[in-house]
């Protein structure tokens, strides 16, 4: 089956209504986060490319400044790159990060969730993280994917998003 290259540029391999892929990965906390133990609340999966840099510490900070109102609306907030969890550890305390950051150190999560892509930057290509969320509901299902991230308004676009999901206003 070939892929037509606009299906290869926006795709992502889970898609809303499937079943988001579970993962076990290292938190910045000592712990392993499993997806599959937070069913029976909702998840806001973030990937983000990499940690203290411009953008992905602006999403980081949106997410940290918003989390009371995400937990009062039963949200789990998690943050993955491909970083180390020492790289977390310090990105977190730098700017008070209160959600785990999860390290996918090889990939096979981002993978797996199609944000492990190419980018081409000044010339150079390389593999990287494609800043995309994912809204999972309570039975482990994806309702929402946000690909290609824009970080200005993104946690509330994801705050509507969780309303319209329980369709309240």
């Amino acid at each position: 089956m070939r892929v037509r290259p606009e299906q290869e540029v926006n795709s992502v391999s889970v898609l809303e209504g499937q079943p988001a892929p579970d993962f076990a990965l290292p938190a910045t906390d000592g712990s392993t986060v499993r997806l599959s133990d937070l069913r029976g609340k909702k998840v806001v999966l973030y990937f983000y490319p990499k940690d203290d840099t411009p953008g992905c510490t602006k999403e980081a900070c949106a997410f940290r400044d918003n989390l009371g109102t995400l937990q009062q609306m039963g949200v789990v907030v998690l943050g993955v790159s491909a970083d180390s969890v020492a790289s977390h550890q310090k990105f977190a305390q730098k700017y008070g990060l209160n959600f785990p950051l999860l390290s996918d150190e090889g990939a096979q999560v981002a993978t797996a969730y199609g944000v492990w892509k190419e980018k081409k930057m000044y010339g150079r290509t390389s593999m990287g993280i494609e800043r995309t969320t994912f809204l999972i509901d309570e039975q482990g299902i994806v309702r929402k994917v946000f690909p290609k991230v824009k970080v200005d308004g993104h946690v509330e676009e994801v705050m509507e998003a969780i309303r319209a999901m329980e369709g309240s206003p």
